[in-house]
């Protein structure tokens, strides 16, 4: 990395973001041997929602240098879920699935997990720097970046390439008007953590439990085990149904909680730790994932809904794929971004679609608490929850809608 001047930084690579994708993008990156520049507007540990990961993601983890850092850690092994309606059960370990791959992973609160994977891309050599600002874009074969610090100093970053791996920020698609439609509903979730004050045993600790309202069927919970005795408890709904003024939504919350006979049971009136937040209308979408000298990752591209767990992984799958494809371009290839990057991740975007839309129609929750479930499908359903949403090798990836629609259709509607 080379300063021309005090307002002129030049770098292989900008990235725009910190979190989990940034992060590993900006390790591979460096252990390719490229210069890169992380830039991101707030200052860590920050709290961040998306604590349950998928085992998916622990190779990207692997191949960039941290899975020692997290193994370390101390965070919530986890190696499935747990699903409830009403009476209905159904559990998922994800080490019996389809996909070969890790079976195991860890859930993780993001301030401290984030924090640590970003600590290890600086220990790899990136430049990162925090309470900065990306202002402005010009984009082509050699993009400029408007970046101003907290003390509100304006420089400019030019790099060869820049990866916008801002988040729910969305910083690129906001700057260059790239938003697109998308087909999820307006959603919104009603989260905090609490005491988990349950006895050894009480229940599953190294399984993320997702409730289904007993009346709404398109509402649904979560509760995620977290070390040192913490769950991090969440409802989500239409956002209508969670739309109450701001000093209403513990009470809120707490009623959903006691609606669901399981959450009533482990939670019951244990103390919040923290006020209730709400985030709303955050599935979103772009036309294209990237442009010329950028390209969008994770969530600063497309969004689903946080039933599946998926986003760190599609973050993480992302940040594999753009490097692999940046590497090439750098190293003088003509490639093709649209065919080595777009469609290749929005694969598995597609197949996490399909099985997020069936959830809420209540076709994949009939599936999963079908109480004579077929070995070999059930295996291949538990790949997909543990995030192997680009294995073509498993039916329920190659084809999946058509694929649920005729597991659904065989097997649950006829018992209507």
């Amino acid at each position: 990395m080379n300063n021309d001047n005090a307002n002129n930084i030049v770098t292989d690579v900008a990235i725009i973001g910190a979190g989990p994708s940034g992060a590993v993008a900006a390790a591979l990156l460096r252990k390719a041997g490229r210069s890169v520049l992380v830039l991101e507007r707030q200052h860590f540990p920050r709290f961040s929602i998306g604590e349950s990961l998928l085992p998916q993601s622990m190779a990207y983890l692997e191949e960039a240098g941290m899975l020692q850092a997290v193994v370390e850690a101390g965070f919530q092994f986890k190696n499935g879920a747990h699903f409830v309606h009403r009476e209905r059960s159904a559990a998922f370990d994800f080490r019996d699935k389809h996909s070969p791959g890790w079976g195991t992973t860890y859930q993780v609160e993001r301030a401290a997990f984030d924090d640590l994977l970003i600590r290890c891309a600086m220990r790899d050599g990136a430049d990162v720097r925090f309470g900065h600002t990306v202002r402005a874009m010009q984009t082509g074969d050699a993009p400029v970046l408007d970046v101003e610090d907290e003390a509100g100093v304006a420089y400019q970053v030019r790099a060869r390439f820049v990866f916008d791996a801002s988040g729910f920020g969305r910083v690129l698609p906001r700057l260059l008007n790239l938003e697109a439609p998308t087909r999820m509903p307006t959603r919104a979730a009603i989260f905090t953590h609490a005491r988990d004050a349950n006895p050894p045993g009480a229940y599953d600790r190294n399984k993320i439990l997702v409730a289904v309202h007993p009346e709404h069927r398109d509402v649904w919970y979560w509760m995620i085990p977290l070390a040192g005795g913490r769950v991090s408890l969440g409802c989500v709904a239409e956002a209508s149904f969670l739309d109450v003024p701001e000093d209403e939504r513990e009470a809120r919350l707490r009623a959903l909680l006691r609606a669901e006979p399981t959450f009533a049971a482990l939670i019951g009136d244990a103390p919040f730790l923290m006020p209730v937040r709400q985030i709303g209308g955050y599935a979103a979408n772009v036309e294209r994932l990237h442009g010329p000298g950028y390209v969008l990752l994770g969530n600063a591209g497309e969004f689903l809904d946080p039933v599946f767990s998926s986003g760190v992984t599609i973050a993480l799958r992302s940040a594999h794929l753009a490097v692999q494809t940046l590497l090439r371009h750098l190293n003088g290839e003509a490639v093709d971004w649209l065919a080595a990057y777009d469609r290749p991740l929005r694969k598995g975007i597609d197949t996490f679609r399909a099985f997020v839309e069936r959830w809420y129609t209540g076709q994949l929750q009939d599936i999963i608490f079908y109480p004579e479930q077929t070995p070999s499908i059930c295996r291949m359903v538990s790949a997909v929850l543990a995030g192997y949403a680009w294995d073509e090798s498993n039916p329920f990836v190659a084809d999946p809608a058509r694929r649920l629609d005729a597991i659904y259709e065989l097997a649950c509607a006829p018992a209507k």
